[in-house]
C-alpha cells in the first residue's frame, strides 16, 4: 500500500513546481528536505522516477509522474470539501429500508418523496419484509425496519409512525345488504391466511378464536396485498391490517371494522441504538409521519 503522506508530498511538489515553493505553500509545517525524502521514498515504492528537474529549483512530473497525478489530483482537490461535508453531516449516502408490503404501498411513497426532496442524491434501497427479524438491523443488512413489532428489545430504538386497524374483508358478492356478514356464513369459503409460521397468522387465529370460529379450510399467502387480491377474486375471506380505519378499498371487496373495542396495532420505524452517525437516517426520522 502506497503511503498517503508520500503521495501528498509528491502532489504538493508537482503542483507548486518545486520543493521550495511546496514547503512555503504547505498547510502544515514541513521542510524542503522532508518533502524531498517523501518523494524519494514514493519513487522507491513505485519503482520509477516521478519528478525531474527542468531548471533552477523547478521540478515537473515525468510521464509516469503525470500519469499518477491524473489519478490523485481529484482526490486532493476534493478532500477538504468532503471532510467538511462529513463533519457537518452534509453528505447524502444510502439507506437500506425493509418494510411490510402494506406499508410500502400505502405509507412509504409520500414519506420517501419528502426524504428525496431533502436529499436528492441519496440512494434508497427498499425491500419487502416478509418476516420481522430484528437481526437484519443488528447485522447491518438494513438501516431501518418498518413494521408492527410486539416487543422492542433494549438495543433497538423505535418511533411510532402509524396505527393499523384490524379489518374483516370479504368478496363484494358475499357482503349483506345490511349490517356485516356472519362469520359462520363465510366458513364455506377458504380463509386467506398469512404463512402458518408467521406472527400475523397467530394473530389471525387468535382473533377468530375470540368469536368461536375455526376455519374449515385455508390458503396461506405471503402478504396483505396478495390476500386482498384473492379476496377480490372471490377466492376467500380474511382478516387484514389497514392504515385506513374504514378498511382497504377495492372494487370487488367489502371491508368491515374488526373488534369491540376496535383492534389496532402501532407501526414503528426501528433502528439500532448503537448505529454509527448516519445523516440519511437522521433525515428519515425527522420527516417521519405521525399517527
Amino acid at each position: 500500500m502506497v503511503d498517503l503522506h508520500r503521495l501528498a508530498g509528491f502532489h504538493l511538489v508537482a503542483t507548486e513546481g518545486g520543493y521550495a515553493k511546496a514547503a512555503r505553500a504547505a498547510s502544515y509545517p514541513i521542510t524542503q528536505p522532508a518533502l524531498h525524502q517523501q518523494v524519494r521514498k514514493l519513487e522507491a515504492e513505485v519503482g520509477t522516477t516521478l519528478l525531474e528537474r527542468v531548471g533552477k529549483g523547478r521540478m515537473q512530473p515525468t510521464p509516469a509522474g503525470e500519469h499518477l497525478m491524473q489519478f490523485i489530483k481529484p482526490f486532493f482537490r476534493d478532500l477538504p470539501r468532503v471532510v467538511d461535508n462529513v463533519r457537518a453531516g452534509g453528505f447524502d449516502g444510502s439507506l437500506a429500508i425493509h418494510a411490510e408490503s402494506l406499508l410500502i404501498r400505502q405509507l412509504l411513497p409520500s414519506w420517501l418523496m419528502t426524504l428525496r426532496k431533502k436529499r436528492p442524491k441519496a440512494q434508497l434501497h427498499l425491500q419487502e419484509l416478509i418476516q420481522v427479524d430484528l437481526n437484519i438491523l443488528r447485522s447491518g443488512s438494513a438501516d431501518v425496519l418498518i413494521a408492527h413489532i410486539p416487543e422492542i428489545p433494549d438495543d433497538i430504538a423505535t418511533q411510532v409512525i402509524a396505527i393499523v386497524h384490524a379489518c374483516l374483508v370479504v368478496p363484494r358478492e358475499r357482503a349483506p345488504k345490511r349490517g356485516r356478514p356472519k362469520l359462520e356464513e363465510l366458513n364455506d369459503m377458504p380463509f386467506l391466511s398469512y404463512p402458518v409460521d408467521s406472527r400475523q397468522y397467530g394473530l389471525q387465529l387468535q382473533a377468530l378464536a375470540m368469536h368461536g370460529i375455526t376455519p374449515t379450510s385455508a390458503i396461506g399467502l405471503d402478504t396483505a396485498d396478495t390476500i386482498l387480491g384473492y379476496v377480490e377474486s372471490g377466492l376467500g375471506w380474511s382478516l387484514v391490517p389497514s392504515l385506513d380505519p374504514d378498511g382497504p378499498k377495492g372494487r370487488r371487496l367489502t371491508a368491515y371494522p374488526w373488534g369491540k373495542p376496535r383492534i389496532t396495532f402501532p407501526v414503528v420505524m426501528a433502528w439500532r441504538k448503537d448505529a454509527p452517525e448516519h445523516p440519511m437516517l437522521d433525515e428519515m426520522i425527522s420527516c417521519a409521519p405521525t399517527p
